[in-house]
């Protein structure tokens, strides 16, 4: 089916991007992938959580599509995709790292923004508090 090629060619972008950056990089639920950064030492968050994170949105290509710019933003964690319900609470206050988000858990074949359709998305990210 479509789908199955839609995530192995997601896949394989994920895959030499973290080789061409050698990201140490563990490979999660779904296909989506984390990188930690800074362990952090505080509470982890989960769906009911609310958190304050700054971020940095990319595509495989590094062209910036969304960014916190030194101001952190909070949103409950159960209102975003579906890329960051799963990788986000692998990440505890203080932690920092990297989500590689295939597009089945970004927009999928929806167009966002400045994102196209069925984009693998990449998020600099750092959780700043749980709550």
């Amino acid at each position: 089916s479509c789908k199955k090629d839609q995530s192995e060619l997601d896949a394989q972008i994920i895959t030499d991007y973290i080789a061409s950056y050698q990201l140490d990089a563990q490979e999660k639920e779904n296909g989506l992938y984390i990188v930690v950064e800074e362990e952090g030492n505080g509470v982890f968050p989960t769906l009911d959580s609310e958190v304050t994170v700054q971020y940095k949105g990319y595509l495989s290509n590094d062209k910036v599509f969304d960014q916190t710019d030194g101001s952190p933003v909070t949103f409950p964690l159960n209102a975003v995709i579906q890329g960051w319900q799963i990788g986000l609470p692998y990440f505890s206050e203080g932690g920092s790292g990297k989500l590689l988000i295939p597009s089945e858990l970004g927009y999928g074949s929806q167009k966002a923004g400045d994102i196209p359709a069925n984009s693998v998305l990449i998020f600099d990210i750092q959780l700043d508090s749980v709550h």
